[in-house]
């Protein structure tokens, strides 16, 4: 499945990356390691270096900007909200982004371009009103580094240099930042697949698994028995049953109603006796319910710019994001393929608001419907995700030794 998803991405990341609006100055360079000898393992990234991440608590960096939106209701009424971190937010989140990077060679280099800072606009900013934010720089695979491993036939995600970086980094954040906080780790594509190596090497079964208040993995597979919550990626971590529920995992990979998962599925695929955990953020269980979207008012996705309907008629959507309620709802499903969670787009052609949002890989009519809504699975589930870190921040707190 991996070397099928390179694929594609590979096809993905040709897309130019442009800003989506003006971003507070992020730096434009960390100390970057001198390149290895050949056959030797590159420099470790300095973290204690505030210019090895992208976004860490109290900064103007990648983080600090302007998430303001839009509720657009059913009957074209707009309504502002505004958008502020919060510096006391009681637990802490540390976020790795997925496959943005254009840079040339095999991994990434540790400059905070347009890819980086447009990822973290739209996965990650929004999640400081309810934890501290850490995002770390990291050499992840880049086009060019997804060229050469598929030309060499070997293929992988979530191990070597991106695992590695990712791994200082997260060491760096507990010596000097942690303090015995609790933590939800985020992730989503390239990025879920190394934190699910990190839980798996160095966090389950050690101490600090007390301090994880959640893991938050999309667009990717984490496996499961059928029917089960746990046993099968992690050995004792389990999904989430409910938004207090802490200590846990959620992880889901969105499809379409109208076009689910095909044989060619790249995310939440059965195999070897399992099926991928699908958590519904709403729910927690396969019971539909609405979700609380927050997308890029001018149809940037985390890749590229996509061409988006007017979200209401007659009226202008002047802020940088956009909130649809009631539009889209979501609930887990399975068919022979995959475990996914389904997404239903509610249009009405009878009211002024859009019918219809963009998101799926590929031109306008002609899907690829193997990635599903691969691009704004988090964009999609952000406003409930928020709501459960809130929840179990709260009972976090209540537990904590």
């Amino acid at each position: 499945m991996r070397r099928c998803l390179l694929v594609v991405l590979a096809g993905l990341l040709t897309s130019p990356v442009a800003p989506l609006f003006a971003q507070a100055p992020v730096p434009s360079s960390a100390a970057a390691p001198v390149p290895a000898p050949a056959g030797l393992a590159p420099a470790p990234v300095d973290y204690a270096q505030d210019a090895s991440w992208l976004c860490r608590p109290g900064r103007q960096d990648a983080c600090a900007i302007d998430l303001t939106t839009t509720l657009v209701a059913a009957d074209g009424t707009l309504t502002r909200e505004p958008w502020a971190a919060n510096p006391r937010a009681p637990i802490d989140c540390f976020y790795v982004y997925p496959t943005v990077s254009t840079d040339p060679g095999t991994f990434s280099d540790m400059t905070a371009d347009a890819a980086e800072r447009t990822v973290v606009a739209q996965q990650f900013a929004r999640f400081a009103s309810v934890c501290r934010p850490f995002a770390p720089l990291y050499r992840q695979v880049t086009l060019a580094g997804l060229r050469q491993r598929m030309a060499s036939g070997g293929v992988n995600l979530g191990s070597g240099t991106e695992y590695d970086d990712v791994r200082a980094a997260w060491q760096s954040y507990l010596a000097r930042d942690n303090a015995g906080r609790g933590v939800v780790l985020i992730g989503h594509s390239q990025g879920a697949y190394v934190l699910m190596q990190l839980l798996r090497k160095d966090i389950e079964g050690t101490p600090v698994q007390r301090q994880l208040v959640s893991a938050i993995l999309m667009g990717t597979t984490v496996s499961v028995p059928p029917g089960a919550r746990s046993g099968g990626t992690f050995k004792a971590l389990a999904g989430c049953q409910s938004a207090r529920d802490v200590g846990c995992i959620i992880s889901f990979s969105t499809y379409r109603a109208a076009t689910p998962p095909p044989p060619t599925a790249l995310f939440g695929r059965h195999g070897g006796g399992q099926e991928a955990l699908c958590t519904n953020p709403v729910t927690f269980t396969d019971a539909p319910g609405d979700l609380r979207p927050y997308l890029s008012a001018g149809g940037q996705t985390i890749t590229s710019r996509q061409a988006q309907a007017p979200w209401v008629t007659g009226a202008s959507v002047e802020t940088p994001f956009v909130s649809v309620p009631g539009l889209i709802s979501a609930r887990c499903a399975r068919n022979e393929h995959a475990t996914y969670l389904e997404i239903t787009v509610r249009g009405n052609p009878a009211d002024p608001r859009v019918d219809e949002i963009a998101g799926d890989l590929g031109p306008p009519g002609k899907p690829n419907t193997s990635w599903g809504l691969h691009l704004v699975d988090v964009n999609l589930t952000m406003g409930n995700l928020l709501d459960i870190v809130g929840q179990q921040a709260q009972t976090w707190a209540t537990r904590r030794p």
